[in-house]
């Protein structure tokens, strides 16, 4: 499974708080197993992720298309910049990843 489709799985059944306002106050909170955010997100709020993220030991992942292409794999008709994964669902976001990492390590 791919890290799109595993996106979508997480989305549709499991818990899934999208967007940045919504992912910082979380954040800020230590709520969430995963953090997800677009490649073209602005860089205020990349900063903001990454401080809270290293408070609060959840790991992040950069997906790499744009904000749009997320909201898309993620079934809405909207951008979302970044997203929390608080409960994967059926997903298996987390081999996914882990598998996508192995790979890059890899070349």
């Amino acid at each position: 499974m791919d890290v799109d489709r595993s996106i979508r799985v997480a989305v549709d059944t499991g818990d899934v708080t999208l967007g940045s306002e919504k992912s910082i106050q979380s954040l800020k909170l230590g709520k969430g197993q995963l953090v997800i955010v677009a490649a073209n997100t602005p860089k205020d709020i990349v900063e903001d992720v990454e401080y809270y993220t290293n408070l609060s030991d959840i790991p992040s992942y950069t997906y790499e298309g744009s904000s749009v292409e997320l909201g898309s794999v993620c079934g809405k008709p909207f951008t979302v910049a970044t997203l929390i994964v608080n409960d994967p669902g059926d997903s298996t976001i987390f081999i996914c990843l882990l598998n996508s990492l192995q790979m890059k390590l890899d070349t």
